[in-house]
């Protein structure tokens, strides 16, 4: 094999290694490519995640509101209870105090 030969053998080979990388590229190129229809349902899911995620953020919003009303309406409940029983207390000790009024004036007389 003389000079010549040895060049043209090491271009072709070479060129068939250029045309296998380049095949094998625009192989893997075809398959992996994204279509129109794959990017519009990213988009359509991505719009739908966000609107989820707004609607989870209303909701927590509603909740903290909703609990923050209901904390304040038991404290009002518990400070009417409270002052119902000092009421009934403040009852119980003057119907007390009548009966030991009536036992004294029914003893005295």
């Amino acid at each position: 094999m003389n000079r010549t030969e040895f060049i043209i053998a090491t271009a072709v080979i070479l060129f068939v290694a250029f045309c296998l990388g380049w095949f094998a590229y625009w192989l893997i190129h075809r398959f992996t490519r994204v279509s129109a229809y794959d990017i519009g349902e990213l988009e359509k899911m991505a719009q739908e995640l966000h609107e989820a995620e707004e609607a989870r953020d209303q909701a927590v919003t509603y909740m903290q509101q909703r609990e923050a009303d209901l904390t304040n309406q038991l404290s009002q409940t518990e400070a009417e209870l409270r002052a119902a029983m000092d009421g009934l207390r403040e009852a119980r000790h003057e119907a007390e105090e009548l009966r030991a009024y009536l036992d004294r004036v029914k003893t005295a007389h």
